[in-house]
C-alpha cells in the first residue's frame, strides 16, 4: 500500500495518480550491509549526512517521465522507511510504495514486482547501493527497453587485467577483457516478460538480467557511468562521502552544521593559471589526473609526468603568488625523481595553507588525442577532489590534428584555480602540516 493512502479506492480509478503510468522502478534496499560493517542495513547508512536510500531516490525523482517507485526494505525498517520515502518523494508521494523484502535479493525483487500497478509496461530494477546513478541512466535504460523490447543493462568495460585461476589459486590463463563488461543498475525489462521469468525461476541468479536471459530472452548493454558505483565496503563509503561533499560544495549547499569554506568575497579571491606539457614515452606507465591508464604510453618527465596534476600545481601556486612548480620544487631534485602528482599537490596545498589561502575551485582541460578520458573523467574528478579538498572539474578536447598534441606526440593540460585569502580566525580546520622535508630549497 502506498504510504500516504487515505481511503480504500482501488488502484486504476480516474483519481489514482498512477492511472496510465507506464514505467516502474523497484529499488532494492533490503540488504543487511554485512560487508559495509556500519551496524545498520546498508540503505540506511549515511553518506555525508543523508542515507544511501535518500540519495538513490533523488536521482529517480529527477527523471522526466513519471514512474511508480517501489522500495523494498527489511521488515524491521518498514515503518521508518515509509516515513523516509514519503518525505523524499514530497509532492510525488502518491507514486511510491514501500514493501518488505524476502530472504534473498531475488525474493526481494519478486516482492517489489507484485506491487506494480497494471498499467506499467516497463520495469527497472535498481540497487539502492548505487546512490549516485545519474537520472540520465534511468532514462536511457527505460527508453532502450521501450525501443527494442529486450532486456537492457548499463555496463562499463573492464579495465583491470583478469586472470582465471585454479582451485589452488594458481593462474591458469589471462582472460580477454575486451569481451567483458561490468554490470550496473538500473536493469530494465518489458514488464510481462520479466513477470513470467520470475514466475518460472527455479534457481537463484546474481542479477535480474541473468534470470531474464535464462528464459531465452535477449539482453543488450548500454553505456553505464563510472559514478554509478556500488557501495559495498568501508572504502566505497569513504569514496562516496568525498563525492557527496564535493557535489554539495559545487552547488553552494555546504554541509549541515559545518561552516562554509573560505570566504568568497570578491576582494579576497585570487585566480591562477597553470599549463603543463609532456611528450609520450612508451617506456613509462601513464599517470594522468592521479589515475593510472593501463596499456597506454606514459609521459616523459623527471617525476611521473602527470601533466594534469602538474598544471593544477602551477595554477594553485600562481593564484597564491607563490611562484611555479619549477622554482618551488626544481626540475631535477633527486627527492622528486619518479614522484607522483599527489606528492606535488599535497606539498603545494600545504604551502597555500600556511600562506593564508584556501582553495575554492579548480578546473582542468586536457588537450590530446589520447588517452580517451570520457569513461574515466568522473573518476579523475573524484580523485582530484579527494586530494585538493575542493570542487575540481575536468574536461578534454583535441586540436583537430594540429600541432604537437594533434600529431599524437603528447599531452597538454591547462588548469585554472580560484583561491581565497583566509583570516586565521575564520578557518574551520587548522592549516595543513608543512613538514620541512617537502621544501627542496632548504
Amino acid at each position: 500500500m502506498r504510504p500516504d493512502a487515505t481511503d480504500d479506492r482501488p488502484s486504476g480509478t480516474p483519481s489514482d495518480p498512477l492511472d496510465g503510468v507506464a514505467r516502474a522502478v523497484v529499488v532494492v534496499a533490503a540488504g543487511s550491509g554485512t560487508r559495509l560493517a556500519q551496524g545498520a542495513p546498508k540503505a540506511f547508512v549515511e553518506v555525508a549526512g543523508r542515507s544511501i536510500l535518500e540519495r538513490s531516490l533523488d536521482s529517480i525523482f529527477a527523471t522526466s517521465e513519471p514512474m511508480q517507485v517501489v522500495v523494498v526494505v527489511p521488515l524491521a525498517m518498514l515503518a521508518p522507511s515509509r516515513l523516509l520515502v514519503s518525505r523524499v518523494a514530497g509532492p510525488a508521494r502518491d507514486h511510491v510504495a514501500v514493501v518488505v523484502g524476502g530472504a534473498s535479493r531475488q525474493a526481494s525483487v519478486a516482492a517489489g514486482l507484485r506491487e506494480i500497478v497494471p498499467s506499467v509496461e516497463t520495469v527497472l530494477v535498481h540497487d539502492c547501493a548505487r546512490p549516485f546513478t545519474p537520472a540520465a541512466q534511468f532514462e536511457l535504460v527505460a527508453s532502450t527497453v521501450e525501443r527494442t523490447g529486450h532486456g537492457v543493462v548499463p555496463g562499463l568495460p573492464v579495465s583491470d587485467t583478469i586472470k582465471r585461476v585454479s582451485a589452488t589459486a594458481e593462474v591458469v590463463e589471462t582472460v580477454d577483457r575486451s569481451e567483458l563488461v561490468a554490470m550496473q543498475t538500473p536493469q530494465g525489462f518489458p514488464r510481462a516478460a520479466l513477470d513470467a521469468a520470475y514466475s518460472a525461476a527455479e534457481a537463484e541468479h546474481t542479477d535480474d538480467a541473468a534470470l531474464f536471459a535464462a528464459r531465452g530472452h535477449r539482453v543488450i548493454v548500454v553505456e553505464g557511468d563510472p559514478v554509478a558505483f556500488k557501495i559495498t565496503t568501508p572504502w566505497d563509503l569513504r569514496r562516496a562521502e568525498t563525492i557527496a561533499r564535493a557535489d554539495a560544495d559545487s552547488r553552494g549547499d555546504g554541509e549541515a552544521g559545518r561552516p562554509r569554506p573560505a570566504s568568497t568575497d570578491a576582494r579576497r579571491l585570487r585566480t591562477g593559471l597553470g599549463v603543463d606539457v609532456h611528450g609520450f614515452d612508451a617506456g613509462q606507465p601513464l599517470h594522468l589526473g592521479l589515475l593510472h591508464f593501463a596499456d597506454e604510453p606514459g609521459l616523459a618527465g623527471h617525476s611521473d609526468g602527470d601533466a594534469v596534476a602538474h598544471a593544477v600545481v602551477d595554477a594553485l601556486l600562481s593564484a597564491a603568488g607563490l611562484g611555479d612548480i619549477g622554482t618551488v620544487f626544481g626540475t631535477d631534485d633527486p627527492r622528486f625523481a619518479g614522484a607522483s602528482g599527489e606528492v606535488f599537490l599535497t606539498a603545494t596545498l600545504e604551502r597555500l595553507s600556511h600562506a593564508g589561502f584556501d582553495v575554492v575551485s579548480v578546473a582542468v582541460q586536457v588537450i590530446g588525442n589520447r588517452p580517451r578520458l570520457a569513461r574515466r573523467r568522473l573518476q579523475m574528478e573524484a580523485r582530484l577532489i579527494e586530494v585538493v579538498g575542493a570542487p575540481v572539474s575536468v574536461s578534454a578536447t583535441t586540436t583537430d590534428g594540429l600541432g604537437f598534441t594533434g600529431r599524437g606526440e603528447g599531452v597538454t593540460a591547462i588548469a585554472t584555480a580560484l583561491v581565497a585569502v583566509v583570516d586565521p580566525g575564520e578557518r574551520s580546520v587548522p592549516p595543513r602540516h608543512l613538514p620541512p622535508t617537502t621544501d627542496p630549497t632548504e
